[in-house]
């Protein structure tokens, strides 16, 4: 069998500007989830080029478990003093608590100085330091890696007693049992879904291949239903282009609730089914529901 050879590429050749090439690429949803994997936790995009004061944060984002506060700034380069002073000035003007810090190279002076800051920081403070990289197979697309250089000791501990310690009710708490024990249960029945990190809250989005829209399934402990949609944060037209083969995916799938919402900006596809999450028993159920429905509609609406 003959082999490809791995290479690594320069940044520079796939993103040519820091705030107009490489900062837009990274709010996308599919490169904000590949961040996440990476630090282990869900990134909420808020704006990009926020306002601080005289400056402008790359991104400015939360934590969708806790609502934690994320600053995210971009350095196609080796990092420097200047950089590293903005972070800290973001981080203090929008009272972030996750700190992060993407660049070509870190010197070892600036990866002791994030180190030192996650040392002798509130232990609600957390900075990374992150090298980005792009590889390259033979003739393949380009392929982006996030490689963590400095990071919170403890981090992944520290993420889950986040969760347990933020104060959430009796539901919020359930909820996240539930979504926990989903996930391992569409893990091992429905491989094809793309899984997320789960939350504290009452839905919980899948990305099935598109930008502008994603799955979302939902549970609501008031009516006693569960759900399974397409959400259409911003995009008409995306809307309009499913609802030409209403027919065709309703035949597939069954009739769905086509909500185009004209007063909004947002768009919904959804069908439910009538279910008491809070009745334990009857989980196994609703994960055979949410998982079987899920994949229907990746496979149905990925075709258009």
């Amino acid at each position: 069998m003959k082999l490809g050879r791995i290479k690594q590429v320069d940044l520079r050749k796939v993103w040519e500007h820091e705030a107009l090439n490489f900062t837009k690429w990274l709010a996308k949803p599919e490169n904000l989830e590949l961040l996440s994997d990476e630090i282990d936790i869900e990134i909420s995009l808020i704006d990009t080029e926020y306002n601080v004061g005289r400056f402008n944060v790359d991104i400015f984002a939360e934590d969708t478990a806790s609502n934690r506060k994320i600053i995210i700034e971009n350095q196609l380069e080796r990092t420097d003093h200047d950089h590293l002073g903005k972070l800290i000035t973001y981080a203090s003007g929008l009272e972030a608590e996750i700190i992060i810090w993407i660049v070509k190279e870190v010197l070892d002076e600036h990866r002791q100085a994030i180190d030192w800051l996650n040392e002798n920081t509130d232990e609600r403070i957390n900075f990374f330091a992150i090298k980005m990289e792009v590889w390259q197979i033979g003739d393949s697309l380009p392929a982006p890696k996030f490689h963590i250089i400095s990071k919170p000791n403890n981090w992944t501990k520290s993420v889950k007693q986040s969760i347990q310690t933020a104060g959430l009710s009796e539901t919020k708490l359930l909820q996240l049992k539930f979504w926990d024990s989903f996930k391992q249960y569409a893990q091992e029945h429905y491989p094809a879904l793309r899984l997320r990190k789960t939350g504290p809250q009452h839905w919980y989005d899948l990305s099935f291949g598109r930008a502008d829209c994603h799955l979302s399934l939902s549970i609501n402990s008031q009516k006693k239903e569960i759900g399974c949609e397409i959400y259409i944060p911003d995009s008409k037209e995306t809307f309009d282009l499913f609802y030409e083969h209403k027919n065709e995916i309703n035949t597939a799938i069954g009739d769905l609730d086509w909500m185009e919402l004209p007063a909004k900006k947002a768009s919904r596809i959804k069908t439910k089914i009538k279910a008491d999450f809070k009745v334990q028993d009857k989980w196994p159920e609703y994960f055979e529901w949410l998982g079987r429905t899920a994949t229907q509609f990746q496979e149905i609406f990925t075709k258009f």
